[in-house]
C-alpha cells in the first residue's frame, strides 16, 4: 500500500467515530476497535466519540488514547451511569440529551467512522449519511465492516436506489472496508463532496 495512504488526508485533523458500547461481542469485534484506535492515535488526528469505556467505544478510546490521541467525548448525562463515560479522556462533555450529542460528535468533524453496532450507532451514521446528502456535512463516511458486519446495511441502501428513492449518485456518500488499518486509504479515494450535493438531494425522473 502507498505510504500515503496510511496516514491522515491533510484536510483531516478531527475525526467523528460511531461505535458500539455493547460488551457481549465476539472478540474479533473489540480488536477491530482497538486497532482503529491505534490507527488514529498515531496518526495524530483529533477523535469524538460518545464519550464511553465499555463495548467498543472503550476499546477504541483506550487504544487511542494508549497511542497518543485527543480524544473528546460526548455523552448525555443520563447514559453517564450505563455507558460509564470514560474517566481518563482528553475531555469529557456531559450533555443533555441524546439530540445535542449528536450534534456535538458531528459539528466540526472532518470526517466519519463507524464502527459496528446497534440502533443508536445506525441512527448516528444515517443521520450523518443524510447531513451528507443535503450538503450540510461534506467530509468522508468510513464504514469498518468487520466480519461483513455492514452488508445488510449497504445492501438496504443499494435497495433505496434499485427503488428510486436515492439516486446513483448517493452511493458515493460512504466508503466500506474491511480493516481499520484501511479508513484513511478510503478517505483518499473518496469523492470530494460540495454543497452543490444539495441541487441533487431530490431523486427527479
Amino acid at each position: 500500500m502507498d505510504a500515503a495512504f496510511t496516514s491522515k488526508p491533510k484536510d483531516v485533523q478531527r475525526v467523528t467515530v460511531y461505535a458500539s458500547s455493547s460488551g457481549a461481542l465476539d472478540d474479533s469485534y473489540y480488536d477491530a476497535a482497538s486497532r482503529l484506535g491505534t490507527v488514529l492515535g498515531r496518526s495524530g488526528v483529533n477523535i469524538v466519540y460518545g464519550g464511553g469505556s465499555v463495548g467498543l467505544m472503550g476499546a477504541m478510546a483506550n487504544s487511542a488514547l494508549a497511542n497518543g490521541a485527543h480524544v473528546h467525548g460526548v455523552i448525555p448525562g443520563f447514559l453517564n451511569t450505563v455507558e460509564h463515560g470514560h474517566a481518563n479522556l482528553s475531555k469529557l462533555e456531559v450533555v443533555p440529551d441524546m439530540r445535542e450529542r449528536k450534534h456535538r460528535m458531528l459539528a466540526g468533524s472532518d470526517a466519519v467512522i463507524t464502527l459496528p453496532g446497534g440502533s443508536g450507532t445506525f441512527e448516528e451514521v444515517f443521520e450523518a449519511i443524510t447531513l451528507k446528502r443535503l450538503g450540510d456535512f461534506l467530509g468522508p463516511i468510513v464504514l469498518v465492516n468487520t466480519n461483513r458486519y455492514f452488508d445488510r446495511f449497504v445492501g438496504f441502501l443499494q435497495h433505496s436506489v434499485n427503488e428510486r428513492f436515492m439516486s446513483e449518485r448517493h452511493l458515493e456518500m460512504w466508503s466500506v472496508v474491511e480493516e481499520p488499518e484501511q479508513v484513511f486509504e478510503a478517505m483518499h479515494s473518496a469523492r470530494k463532496w460540495s454543497r452543490s450535493e444539495r441541487a441533487f438531494a431530490a431523486v427527479r425522473k
